[in-house]
């Protein structure tokens, strides 16, 4: 009777126990952590170097003359150039900083500003003609670009969380110097003179790049930038003979190429703190 008696009551445990196994569970749901904060996000400063070249290398000689016997007949004469070529090419350093705003998993958007010195001295070129047909004349001209800076913005793919590929583009600004400068010690009356343009001039810039974050508020880029800062002519040499007057200046302009590796530093001060649950 008591094998009985025990039989049936582990029968009656073991219904119960897959009973409960098919009720609901009263545990909550599991809730998928939340995906990573953008880590693009925020502002950053950095450091860049590269090279620079000149895309225009041709520095014309322009005239005007109201007889014969000025510098225009200097050119047709052979004792006068019409153009020089010079080029701008050095090592170019500075600094930038900006801002990037993550919008997805795939794309990032910013603005950056930066500003390079041109490590390059100025480029000069100079011709004595005994001339033929003309009195002797020493012509030169130099060029130089001093610094070069954009404000550009940028629209970027992430090929993996930390590998960014770019396209910029936006404003460019930089110091333009040309000057130009003439003597005829012959000439009847003697002629001297020399003209220099020096000052910012402003244009665009556009270009393209690749960004790796390789660590945690680090990354480091390379970029290519084209800019054009437009055409620069100086003021004119002025010479007087007789009844006459002849002038002379000098134009070029300053466009080119550049290429440089960069490293940022990226605060993060927009991107969210994780949350921490608390029970």
């Amino acid at each position: 009777m008591k094998k009985l008696l025990l039989s049936v009551t582990a029968l009656a445990l073991s219904a119960g126990a897959a009973t409960a196994a098919d009720l609901p569970s009263r545990k909550a749901p599991l809730i998928p952590p939340p995906p990573p904060p953008p880590m693009w996000t925020g502002f950053y400063v950095g450091l860049n170097a590269g090279y620079t070249w000149a895309d225009s290398n041709t520095v014309n000689l322009l005239s005007t003359d109201t007889g014969p016997g000025g510098f225009t007949s200097g050119q047709a004469a052979g004792a006068i150039p019409s153009a020089f070529s010079l080029n701008r090419n050095g090592f170019i350093g500075g600094g930038q900083v900006g801002y990037n705003y993550q919008f997805s998993e795939k794309f990032v958007v910013g603005v950056e500003a930066d500003i390079q010195g041109v490590a390059s001295s100025t480029n000069t070129a100079s011709t004595f003609q005994a001339g033929i047909a003309f009195a002797p004349t020493q012509t030169g001209v130099s060029t130089s670009l001093d610094y070069l800076g954009t404000v550009r913005g940028r629209i970027g793919y992430l090929v993996t969380p930390t590998l960014l590929l770019y396209g910029t583009g936006g404003l460019a600004y930089g110091q333009a110097n040309l000057s130009v400068n003439a003597f005829g010690p012959t000439w009847a009356p003697p002629m001297a003179g020399s003209q220099t343009f020096s000052d910012t001039r402003a244009g665009w810039a556009a270009g393209g790049g690749a960004e790796w974050m390789f660590m945690p508020n680090w990354s480091a880029k390379v970029e290519y930038l084209y800019y054009d800062l437009g055409t620069v002519t100086t003021p004119s040499i002025g010479y007087a003979y007789g009844a006459n007057f002849t002038t002379l200046a000098a134009s070029q302009r300053f466009n080119g190429h550049v290429v440089r590796a960069g490293l940022n530093y990226h605060f993060n001060w927009a991107v969210p703190a994780p949350v921490v649950a608390k029970y």
